[in-house]
Order: C-alpha cells, then sequence, then structure tokens
C-alpha cells in the first residue's frame, strides 16, 4: 500500500463523503488505444504524430479541447463533425480492445462495501465509456454512476482541466467538494480536481510522480492498494 496516501487522508481528519474516479487510466486501460486513434486522425489530417506524442500532449484532455489545437496547428478548419468522427473510431476500437486497470475492479467494490457512494467522471463520452464497459463486462457494475464531459459542454461547461465535471458529479450524490476524494491519473484531472475543492489521489503506474505532485495531488501505484485506502481514511 501506498504509505503515503494511506497517511494523507489519514490527515485529513474526516472521512470522504464520496469518491470520484477517472476512467481511462484509472478504471479502463484505455488509454492507449485511445491515442493511438488519435494519432491515426491526426496523422490523416496532416499533423504526423505517433501514439506516445498523443499521449505525451493530450492526455487527459477531451477530444473538444485537442480540435482547436490541431486547427490551430494546421491552419484550417476540421469541420463540425470531427470530434463525431473520432469517436465513432475509438468506439469500435474500445468494443474490442478495451481491458481493466489492474485491480480497478476490486477497487470499486471495496468502495461500495464500505457504504461510500462513487461516481464515475470521465471527459469520454457515453458511448465511449458504453463500449469500454461493455467490453469489460461492468455494464451493470457503473450503470447509472457515469458522468461525462460531453453533457457538461452542451450545457455551457468545460471538461478537465476545469473542474465542472467534478463538481456535477458531487452534485449528483448531494456531497459538498470538500468531502470528495478524486481518483486520476492524468495532470489534467487532477488540475481540475483541485479547482473543484476536491482532494486528490494519482495513481502513477509508471515514471515519475513530479508532475502529478505539481498539480497537487498525492501519488499511489496500484489500484490494487487503493482498497486498504479508504478503510485508512474512516479509520
Amino acid at each position: 500500500m501506498s504509505e503515503e496516501a494511506a497517511a494523507f487522508l489519514h490527515a485529513r481528519g474526516r472521512p470522504p463523503g464520496m469518491v470520484i474516479f477517472d476512467c481511462d487510466g484509472v478504471l479502463i486501460d484505455s488509454e492507449t488505444l485511445s491515442n493511438r486513434v488519435l494519432a491515426q486522425v491526426l496523422t490523416e489530417d496532416g499533423w504526423p504524430m505517433t501514439a506516445e506524442d498523443a499521449d505525451r500532449r493530450f492526455i487527459g484532455i477531451s477530444f473538444y479541447d485537442v480540435r482547436p489545437i490541431a486547427e490551430a496547428r494546421l491552419g484550417r478548419s476540421l469541420g463540425n463533425d470531427w470530434v463525431d468522427r473520432i469517436v465513432a473510431r475509438v468506439v469500435e476500437v474500445m468494443r474490442r480492445e478495451a481491458v481493466p486497470v489492474p485491480g480497478a475492479r476490486e477497487a470499486l467494490e471495496a468502495v461500495s462495501a464500505l457504504s461510500l457512494p462513487w461516481r464515475i467522471a470521465s471527459n469520454s463520452s457515453h458511448i465511449e465509456m458504453a463500449a469500454k464497459f461493455g467490453c469489460c463486462g461492468w455494464d451493470e457494475l457503473v450503470a447509472g454512476r457515469a458522468h461525462s464531459a460531453v453533457d457538461i459542454i452542451a450545457q455551457g461547461g468545460r471538461g478537465k482541466p476545469a473542474p465542472d465535471l467534478f463538481v456535477a458529479a458531487a452534485a449528483a450524490e448531494c456531497v459538498a467538494p470538500e468531502r470528495c476524494l478524486v481518483i486520476e491519473d492524468s495532470v489534467a484531472g487532477a488540475t481540475a480536481a483541485r479547482a473543484a475543492g476536491m482532494d486528490c489521489l494519482a495513481l502513477v503506474r509508471h515514471g515519475d510522480d513530479a508532475a502529478m505532485r505539481a498539480a497537487g495531488a498525492i501519488p499511489f501505484r496500484s489500484m490494487h492498494d487503493f482498497p486498504a485506502l479508504p478503510r485508512t481514511a474512516l479509520e
């Protein structure tokens, strides 16, 4: 277990009122697949890019926010249907290839066993999440718990790194932001959580955790470690 994350939660002095999980990279190991598709589309559009480039540039950023960046780089419009076209391609890949992050299902079940409400807040669309969860056999587990940036954007808000998505997830459970614990794996997500006034644990499965620390998140290394962490906060 991450001793640092456990100490942080214990020092909060209050148990979390709910847990909000990111989807991609925290629950579903789908970011490599999504970045592969994004890189392919941007390369076709005239911006040569590898999946690794897409991961480095756009992790945690919605396709709606990628579009103006790409249009500025290319000096032209990508069309009003660009996001819809890329989502359709991502969905087809996710329906075939999405897999859970190791330990993620057990983490969700552990939070439920503690009688803590939990939600999922993702920059992905509902159709993308449905493809991922369906491929993993999680339909019943996550039913009614997923919040998408698409809904927030339709209401005039913004996806991560803006706080709007997390605020909406907390409001759905009538829990104050300061009582929420967010589990993220991207700087954009951690930034959104902190802007919402929520504590954030950062899943850093590989590499350096300095960027997540700089965003105000406390790192831990494995979702297998997570079930013990909420119990620490309740002690």
